[in-house]
Formats: structure tokens, sequence, C-alpha cells
């Protein structure tokens, strides 16, 4: 098998974890006097693929990361599976619960960052096993043999010994994949996981997330490439100026866009 490439038959198989739902519930975020999200409600249901685009600084990563509390809102909530995150209801007013029972909460939703976030001094293998073992989910040996299945399945198989600084940027963001996966989460959030890569290296990470598309996974992916939005989305939302502009099927929101905002943004990327 090649590091290079992901083979057309290796398929990232369906998480154990039940698909969750996730509810963005009138989501507002300033920093300082500038107001980031302006009132944003989004739905994504269980085992869809929700795509965001829009313009840089139009709060596209700042709700990503407000989705597993990353981010505090400054109003409203995210709730998974009906469930708050991050903060809970008392007395009529949003309440935030400790730090430890947010990182357990944290472990339903899995994080693929657009600079890898991986741990230099640690191996590949060991990358994607740390969190199962810290999680206490697993044995140091479930969590090894899980590892090793999950990296076989994004192409990474030989690389299992290697350390971050020796793979490419598309070894890397993959072996990122495998890492969120490990916990088995209910919902996977990528924040423009090809951004950072050169674009020859581009289309072996979405070879990886199109198949988790098709697994029945539920995916949010911030990111500025169209066709694979087209190719892989259930729902396209289209943000500007912390609002959602526009939302629906892509070929609603891409090819037939209503709104003046999102049909100026898609002449400029198409």
């Amino acid at each position: 098998m090649s590091a290079d490439r992901v083979p057309a038959d290796t398929a990232v198989t369906a998480v154990t974890a039940r698909p969750a739902a996730v509810t963005v519930h009138d989501a507002h975020k300033w920093y300082g006097t500038h107001q980031v999200l302006s009132g944003v409600d989004l739905t994504v249901q269980p085992g869809q693929v929700t795509v965001i685009l829009g313009p840089s600084g139009s709060g596209k990563s700042t709700l990503l990361r407000a989705i597993n509390h990353l981010e505090k809102l400054d109003i409203g909530y995210v709730s998974l599976n009906g469930e708050p995150i991050g903060v809970r209801h008392h007395r009529g007013r949003l309440k935030e619960i400790s730090e430890r029972a947010i990182l357990a909460q944290r472990r339903r939703i899995g994080f693929v960052f657009q600079g890898f976030n991986l741990f230099p001094h640690l191996s590949v293998l060991d990358n994607v096993a740390a969190a199962p073992v810290a999680a206490r989910q697993k044995t140091r040996a479930e969590a090894e043999e899980l590892a090793r299945a999950l990296l076989g399945r994004v192409g990474l198989a030989d690389k299992v010994d290697a350390y971050p600084r020796q793979l490419s940027g598309g070894q890397q963001q993959r072996v990122a994949i495998a890492r969120a996966l490990a916990l088995e989460p209910g919902v996977i959030l990528f924040d423009e996981p090809t951004s950072a890569l050169d674009p020859e290296l581009v289309g072996e990470v979405l070879a990886v997330i199109r198949d988790l598309a098709t697994s029945g996974t539920t995916l949010i992916v911030v990111t500025h490439e169209i066709g694979f939005a087209r190719e892989v989305a259930d729902t396209v939302v289209f943000l500007d100026g912390g609002r959602i502009v526009e939302q629906g099927p892509p070929d609603q929101v891409l090819d037939n866009p209503r709104h003046p905002r999102t049909r100026e943004f898609l002449s400029k990327v198409l």
C-alpha cells in the first residue's frame, strides 16, 4: 500500500458510536466590541453531512469551535442529542458546567483542525491510541489494536512507527482524522482540513472524508472546496457576517443561490 494514496477500495467504516444530532440555539459571540456570531440557529440531523461555506472572518471557525465549547458563547448554546454542551439550564439561565464534565462531553465530538495538532514527540500509533487510554475507554492493548485498524483505513498502516515530522501534510491530516475517530464520536467537526496542504495533497484527505460521509457518521465541515461540498453534502450553509445567509441542499445553494451575497461569493470561488 502506498503511503501517499488512499486506495480506492479502502473505506473508513462507520464508528461504533451512534450518529448524533447537533443543534445550535441562537448563538451570539463577541470579541470585545466585534460581534462574530449574530444569532445563528442550525440543526444537523444524525448521519448527515453539513458543509459550511463563507468568506474569511464570517464566523465559520468560531461556530465550529462553539459546537464543542472550545469557544464559549455569550448568548445561546449548542446541544448534542438534546443535551446542552458546556452548560446546563439552571433557574431559567445557562450555567457553566465543570471543566471535567465538559471534557467528558467533548469525547463525543471529534475535531480535526486545519493545523493537524498532532503530538510531535509521539509516534503515529501513540497519537491515535492516546485518547482512548486517557479517557479510560480502552486498555493500552485495545487502544493500539483500534489505532492500527483506523490507520489502516486511512491508508497509513505502514506509518505506525513514524513521527509527525516524518510525514507529509496530507499524511499528518489523515492521522488526525484517525485520532478523531478513535474515541468513536457521535459527530466529527472539520475546520478547513485541507487549507494547510499543498494542492497535490488535498485529494488524499478529501478521499478519507468522502468515505466517512458515506458511512453514516455525522459530519460538519468548514471548507472552501466547492466541488467536494457539491458531492458529499446533504446541506450547505453559507455564513456571512456571523449570520446564516442561506442554507439548503447543494444543488440549490451552489447552483441556484437565492441570496445576492451567496451569488457574489460563489462567483469569486468557482
